[in-house]
């Protein structure tokens, strides 16, 4: 994938000034052994002006450190947003497709069966009007897919899938449990968010905590999906790992895309990460 804003780059003005300073300094030094007054003040002066160089290059240089990392973290930021944004697109391609492609096949399921002509003229209409959109949404979003991942496409996530995901994340040494209260019908986007979530809650908690106790609970709250990933704290002894943050972004994103909350908390010594996804089946 192409990124869409260039790295910051993070060349220092502060080498040429040094150069400058450093040529006119050696200049200068040539006259050293001259007589008269500029015997005295000239190595003085010399002296005066490497250590004001000196000092303004270590400052100088600190100062383009600290804003060259900050411009990086943003650009990382951004980056992981814009990319969780292409997942989402081509998830919506895969879940809308299907969904279109069952209103077409159902219509011309039709087309043997006896029916007023005004029910099979609808049907017919249905039939051409699913097909030109599954067409067109698939023109639209199919510039989204990675040409070298159109032959690594993983089918997208659903309910069924949490408990690989949490035996998963039990084979990085967490002790996780994992309940699912009755959802009631939940809709694909939901099903792909929920899981994206606790995947990132699983793989936060083994990088900061350790081979610590996780639960992991999917319940139902009205119209939002509430998943609840809260860990004990660090076992004794673990340093951890800590990534970049980007994994929340975008995950924050997706859920704000659907019209949800992610918060993310300390709770007594562990942690604690919250997900309420909007779902429209509901």
């Amino acid at each position: 994938m192409v990124n869409v804003h260039p790295r910051p780059s993070g060349r220092s003005r502060t080498i040429p000034v040094l150069a400058v300073v450093i040529s006119v300094l050696l200049m200068a030094m040539c006259t050293v052994g001259a007589q008269g007054p500029l015997a005295v003040v000239l190595p003085p002066l010399i002296v005066g002006s490497a250590v004001t160089a000196a000092v303004w290059a270590v400052r100088r240089s600190r100062a383009d450190r600290t804003a060259y990392e900050a411009r990086l973290t943003a650009w990382a930021a951004s980056e992981a947003v814009l990319a969780e944004r292409l997942r989402i697109a081509r998830d919506l391609h895969d879940i809308v497709s299907h969904g279109l492609g069952l209103i077409t096949v159902r219509a011309a399921a039709t087309r043997h069966l006896s029916k007023p002509a005004e029910v099979e003229v609808a049907l017919t209409d249905i039939e051409d009007a699913s097909r030109h959109a599954t067409a067109e949404l698939r023109r639209m979003l199919m510039v989204l897919r990675e040409p070298s991942a159109a032959g690594r496409r993983a089918p997208v996530d659903s309910l069924d899938d949490l408990p690989g995901i949490v035996h998963g994340a039990s084979l990085a040494g967490l002790r996780t449990r994992l309940t699912v209260e009755p959802l009631g019908p939940v809709s694909q986007g939901a099903q792909v968010a929920v899981c994206k979530a606790v995947r990132e809650a699983l793989s936060n908690a083994a990088r900061y905590a350790g081979p610590t106790d996780v639960q992991v609970r999917v319940h139902r709250e009205d119209v939002y999906v509430v998943v609840t990933v809260a860990d004990t704290g660090p076992v004794d002894g673990w340093r951890a790992s800590p990534g970049a943050g980007h994994g929340l972004a975008g995950l924050r994103e997706r859920i704000g895309s659907l019209g949800g909350a992610l918060s993310a908390e300390h709770v007594d010594a562990g942690f604690r990460l919250t997900a309420r996804i909007r779902d429209e089946a509901a």
